[in-house]
């Protein structure tokens, strides 16, 4: 195993230390191990607040600021942060007005968040939980009962964090966050395993000529092994899952998320979106906002996985409002 790491064992305190040195903008609790804005939540704005497990960043530390998240949980690699650290958070970001936890469909996730949330309310904290799951691979996985939670998560944390930023009251930002989840679809694929820094090995065996069609962010099985296939052969794969489960009319507009897993080459991420784009223009369907990089990892996996977003009018301008976090930055 080769890492830029001192020690296994101290590889979440040293990032999250880096982080804080980092951005000046973020403020780190390195004994809770909460990440939160450095100027706090504005009284009477509802907070977001997300987390889990480290090895996917910039997912969720790299989404806190304006416009997005207001605290994120980093749990240890691959491991859920505990209901102490999101009862903390929620705690810390607290602006009066309620606070969405969102969460991915990850079984560990869903348990602790709900515990925090359970915690928060004997605080006086009114919390709503939404959940992710936009995984169409598989329908139960090695970590989650349902589908697990990936991409859309970026699309969560960013739509309903902008109507937040507005001023919307708790019961709309969670909808709106609701509403971007069931109108989003991912599917991935690997073409190697990562290794975590406890492990020191790779997750999985996978012959240089195969791939894991569906693999989950933590290197879970997917829907099966084929040998490897051209970069429109894996998106005619990806789209199909997609567009099987939530069939898109002609002339819809969509947010199209090319994400890589943390070993994957840009350029070969705009290989795969060139794809993307190809098979929608077909279908005559939009493709009206974009992002290609590196969003929601798996430590040093190479692999990319596709998101789609069926977006309506409020949807886009929402994507649209300014943010300014470490991961995403435009507008005012």
């Amino acid at each position: 195993m080769k890492k830029l790491i001192n020690a296994p064992e101290s590889v979440l305190a040293d990032a999250l230390g880096g982080v804080a040195a980092a951005h000046p903008g973020l403020k780190v609790d390195p004994e809770n191990k909460v990440i939160t804005r450095a100027g706090g939540t504005r009284a009477g704005k509802v907070a977001l607040v997300s987390g889990g497990g480290s090895g996917h960043e910039p997912l969720h530390g790299g989404f806190v600021g304006t416009g997005m998240l207001d605290a994120a949980c980093p749990g240890e690699v691959f491991t859920s942060p505990v209901p102490g650290q999101m009862l903390a958070a929620a705690q810390a970001v607290d602006g009066g007005a309620g606070v969405v936890f969102i969460v991915k469909n990850y079984t560990g996730d869903v348990l602790n968040f709900q515990m925090a949330a359970e915690l928060a309310a004997e605080e006086g904290i009114t919390v709503e939980t939404v959940l992710v799951d936009d995984d169409v691979a598989v329908q139960d996985s090695t970590y989650t009962a349902g589908r697990r939670g990936t991409g859309a998560t970026v699309f969560v944390e960013k739509i309903a964090g902008a109507l937040a930023e507005q001023g919307a009251d708790l019961a709309a930002v969670a909808e709106m966050a609701k509403r971007v989840n069931s109108s989003s679809r991912s599917f991935a694929v690997a073409l190697t395993a990562c290794t975590t820094p406890a492990s020191g090995k790779p997750g999985f065996d996978l012959p240089e000529d195969e791939m894991e069609v569906g693999v989950g962010i933590h290197g879970e099985p997917g829907r099966r092994r084929e040998k490897l296939a051209t970069a429109k052969e894996i998106v005619a794969t990806a789209l199909a899952a997609i567009l099987g489960d939530q069939p898109l009319d002609a002339g819809e507009e969509t947010i199209v998320l090319v994400n890589g897993l943390g070993a994957t080459p840009l350029i070969e991420l705009y290989v795969v979106f060139n794809e993307v784009a190809s098979v929608l223009a077909e279908k005559d369907v939009t493709i009206a906002r974009s992002l290609v990089g590196n969003y929601v990892t798996s430590l040093d996996m190479a692999g990319v996985s596709i998101t789609v977003c069926r977006a309506d009018a409020e949807m886009l301008a929402l994507w649209d409002a300014p943010v300014n976090t470490a991961a995403l930055r435009w507008g005012a």
